[in-house]
């Protein structure tokens, strides 16, 4: 019997890692869907479960196999539960999945997630483990079924893959080389997600900013970012994550000529200091990093910039610390994703000499966060008593029946809750911001609200009549598109 003959056959992929990760589990579910599965409620067991994995850090093995190893006797109880995995650690680790964990029905790699529902269908039929996985990319995913989480933004991806050798990364080895694709197929995905009504789309990439490289087109970033000004009804553009050495002042012109290209920057640091760059093989320096910066600012004087830093990389000293620290005070970032170094095997960086002690990583990266939370709530004290558009969000912020607020996002990508108000997720809260917390701001003045097209495919995938209410929102869940990395381009960039 075929999954589509068992329509109610259902499934949950559980996602790991960076957006690249979350945007292939929307193509996964997609596919499933396709086949006749169905999401399982909350709370159920699924009939098949799907794991998308991350190798990027250290512990990312031991938490896949220790959930492997809880699933166990959940899978012997429940007949016919299959438990596949995907992702970047089954294409790093292969046949040891199922030689570890021989209950494990599918293994999937990164560059054949469309074989999911017949590597499924296939290991039912011979009771038996498949394994498949191809060393390069032969179908890009954007040509498979897709099962997006927000009716009023979407990830598009323009590239797959990495062409730098960073000394601490093994994305490279398990994405392969980059692949770009054509801007023509880019803007027509695009387009088709307006249709749908969505309003913001956030164009994906290892090293976003190198696309055309495969095409050689230097300049068709800055290109893409001024052809999706042209797209009616597609409000807010972001990207991530873009690589400092490939950033260029025709991307900075594109981001602060186009309307609605949002002034918001997503450019990893990694370390301050030139040395550290150097052995991390991060073709830029201090220099150029805080050149860019000023860039920007010049060009878009409102724009909220954050980062991604390592704290602890093997042979940091103290100096090289205090250049990280003196780089975090001069680019006044809005927001930073810092990361205590830690061992990924199979790059060049586990193997360096000099590895620094975890109590120093801990000291030093506690001296970051002080440092960092110092300053953002000092630049998030700059907007009280700005007038800013929040786009309403489903799953993001808090859920406060005593402040009846709801939360979103502002074009410069800043979390805002805003005073209750008759607006939908996919609707835009106009509001004057009354208080500055270092991870978000409040705005209870209420100017006005925009009922958006965006808001009506909201409702429609809720099943409700057009004249709903404000509705309270929760806490994020995994697969919306997350305004900022989870583990930003897998710190590739």
């Amino acid at each position: 019997m075929t999954a589509t003959e068992e329509s109610t056959r259902t499934y949950e992929v559980r996602t790991y890692g960076c957006q690249m990760n979350v945007h292939d589990s929307e193509r996964l579910s997609g596919l499933l869907e396709d086949a006749g599965y169905v999401r399982a409620p909350e709370g159920d067991t699924p009939d098949v479960l799907v794991f998308n994995t991350c190798a990027v850090r250290e512990n990312a093995d031991n938490r896949l196999y220790g959930n492997l190893g809880h699933l166990r006797p959940i899978k012997a109880a429940r007949e016919g539960m299959q438990i596949a995995v995907g992702g970047c650690m089954a294409q790093k680790d292969q046949g040891e999945i199922v030689r570890r964990a021989p209950w494990v029905d599918v293994v999937f790699g990164t560059h054949n997630i469309g074989s999911l529902p017949a590597l499924l269908e296939r290991a039912r039929i011979a009771q038996e483990s498949q394994v498949e996985l191809e060393e390069s990319l032969t179908v890009f995913p954007s040509t498979l079924p897709t099962k997006r989480e927000s009716a009023y933004a979407a990830w598009v991806a323009i590239s797959v893959g990495c062409n730098n050798t960073c000394t601490f990364c093994i994305v490279p080895a398990l994405r392969g080389k980059e692949k770009d694709r054509r801007p023509g197929d880019v803007l027509a995905e695009i387009r088709a997600l307006v249709d749908q009504g969505v309003m913001e789309v956030t164009l994906l990439g290892q090293n976003v900013n190198t696309y055309g490289v495969e095409f050689g087109d230097r300049l068709a970033f800055g290109k893409l970012l001024r052809a999706c000004g042209d797209v009616d009804g597609l409000e807010r553009v972001r990207f991530t994550s873009p690589h400092p050495a490939a950033f260029t002042d025709d991307v900075i012109a594109a981001m602060a000529e186009t309307p609605n290209v949002m002034h918001q920057l997503h450019m990893p640091l990694q370390s301050g200091s030139d040395r550290v760059l150097k052995a991390m093989r991060r073709s830029y320096r201090a220099e150029k990093y805080l050149g860019i910066i000023s860039r920007v600012r010049a060009a878009m004087p409102d724009a909220a910039i954050s980062t991604d830093i390592i704290v602890g990389f093997p042979g940091e000293t103290e100096e090289d610390f205090q250049a990280t620290l003196d780089v975090v005070r001069q680019s006044r970032f809005a927001n930073a994703f810092t990361f205590q170094y830690s061992i990924r095997p199979g790059t060049p960086a586990a193997t360096m000499p000099d590895q620094v002690p975890k109590e120093v990583v801990r000291e030093r990266y506690d001296r970051l966060i002080e440092v960092q939370e110092e300053i953002a709530w000092a630049e998030n004290k700059t907007q009280t008593g700005r007038v800013v558009e929040v786009l309403i969000a489903e799953g993001e912020g808090r859920k406060d029946d005593a402040t009846r607020r709801l939360s979103g996002r502002a074009p410069d990508n800043r979390l805002v809750h805003v005073a209750w108000a008759d607006a939908r997720p996919g609707d835009v809260v106009t509001a004057e911001v009354t208080y500055a917390a270092p991870h978000h701001l409040v705005a209870d003045k209420v100017v006005g609200v925009r009922r958006t097209r965006s808001g009506d495919a909201w409702e429609a995938r809720q099943g409700r009549p057009a004249a709903a209410k404000g509705v309270n929102l929760g806490m994020p869940t995994i697969g919306r598109p997350a305004p900022l990395p989870v583990v930003s381009g897998c710190e590739v960039s």
